[in-house]
């Protein structure tokens, strides 16, 4: 193996196998060494992770040289403009993005009870004008239903949505 002094990504990149750079030492996993130990797998698979070895190295690089390379001082620029050059470190990436799976995950629990809360006709009133855009005209019709009944179904709806909400929150 060559003996880059540049870059993690760029020594990847011109490596025929994955590299590891450590403090101490840099390894190459060929795909020799790639398919000796793992035997189920294939050249494919190797040159998947290689791709994605790649990837990853090449996001690491334009996060450090975003990180460390700017020309203008932070001095000339005012408190809405320094979040322009904050990068979150991948530790805050990975953490930020669990957390938004688990409150996707609890407001899709508390919308589906919420549901649970409607009659039948009133949450597929509900779901036909709130979810497919349908306006009342539209879901009257749908339904062969008077205007009037299917307004105030969606309304009755809303209402105890939102009450089962309240108390939630």
């Amino acid at each position: 193996m060559k003996n880059y002094q540049t870059s993690d990504y760029a020594v990847n990149k011109n490596a025929e196998g994955i590299v590891y750079r450590f403090a101490d030492q840099t390894v190459e996993v060929t795909l020799a060494d790639y398919l000796r130990e793992n035997t189920d797998k294939t050249a494919a698979d190797f040159a998947e992770l290689k791709a994605l070895s790649d990837e990853d190295y090449y996001e690491t690089d334009r996060r450090n040289y975003r990180q460390t390379w700017k020309d203008m001082s932070f001095e000339t620029l005012d408190e809405d403009e320094m979040f322009v050059f904050a990068v979150p470190s991948a530790e805050d990436e990975i953490f930020g993005q669990r957390e938004q799976a688990e409150a996707y995950a609890n407001k899709q629990s508390i919308a589906s009870l919420a549901l649970d809360k409607l009659t039948e006709v009133q949450r597929r009133r509900y779901l036909l004008y709130h979810v497919k855009g349908m306006t009342v005209r539209e879901v009257a019709d749908a339904e062969n239903a008077h205007f009037t009944s299917v307004s105030e179904s969606i309304k009755a709806a809303e209402n105890r949505i939102k009450k089962f909400l309240s108390k939630k929150g």
